[in-house]
């Protein structure tokens, strides 16, 4: 075994997330496949390049960094719970701040919700994800892997700011302000929709252990 196809997925994943969202790139693609027809294209190259990283990760060189304790596995079964349920409390909503979003002309900043607190909750759940799953993976290709996600994660909401504070001009320090005073419990959601939506974020999460030992050859539970 070899570092060279880890980092070569690695290469793939960090091009695959630059170039397509680049100007003139991003505008040429939605020209030609549409809004719906990029996301998806993006989402599903994205999607597979990862499953690909991840992977390549559990093929490369084992190089241990710290000695694994069946603990640690708690650490990450604690902290999915949460990004699942802002997965599914973020995704298909509107949020003109990020990415993820949908409809952002319906954007009610009276009823922010999650984005009285967070303007980028897709990202907050990208780095929690990878925060957690350093712990009980303590080698050194898993390290990098979890660890670039992070950084990936905590940069990436600087980038989309600067994005999207380009695009929006002065309407983006507009909303904001306004997101700013409203309450920390403000409610966007009809009580329906947000048990709807925390259900899926509990059955994703449940779905994640029954198919993590089938997806990626080990189990989850201590």
């Amino acid at each position: 075994m070899n570092w060279a196809e880890f980092l070569l997925a690695f290469a793939a994943f960090l091009l695959t997330h630059a170039i397509p969202v680049r100007p003139p790139v991003r505008p040429w693609l939605v020209g030609h496949l549409g809004v719906r027809g990029f996301t998806f294209a993006y989402s599903a190259l994205s999607l597979g390049v990862l499953a690909w990283l991840i992977s390549a990760a559990g093929r490369a060189p084992y190089v241990a960094l710290w000695q694994y304790d069946p603990w640690q596995n708690h650490v990450p079964l604690m902290a999915m719970l949460p990004v699942c349920l802002l997965v599914a409390l973020a995704m298909a909503r509107p949020n003109p701040f990020s990415f993820g979003g949908a409809n952002n002309d319906d954007f009610n900043p009276e009823r922010a919700g999650l984005v009285r607190w967070m303007r980028h909750p897709l990202l907050v759940a990208l780095a929690l994800w990878a925060l957690s799953h350093v712990v009980p993976n303590g080698d050194l290709a898993h390290v990098l892997l979890f660890g670039v996600f992070a950084i990936f994660a905590f940069i990436g909401q600087l980038l989309v700011d600067k994005r999207m504070k380009r695009q929006m001009g002065a309407r983006w320090q507009t909303l904001q302000q306004a997101v700013a005073l409203t309450p920390l419990l403000s409610f966007p959601f009809e009580r329906a929709e947000f048990v709807l939506r925390c259900a899926a974020g509990v059955v994703l999460y449940a779905v994640l252990i029954s198919v993590h030992p089938v997806l990626f050859g080990v189990g989850p539970l201590p």
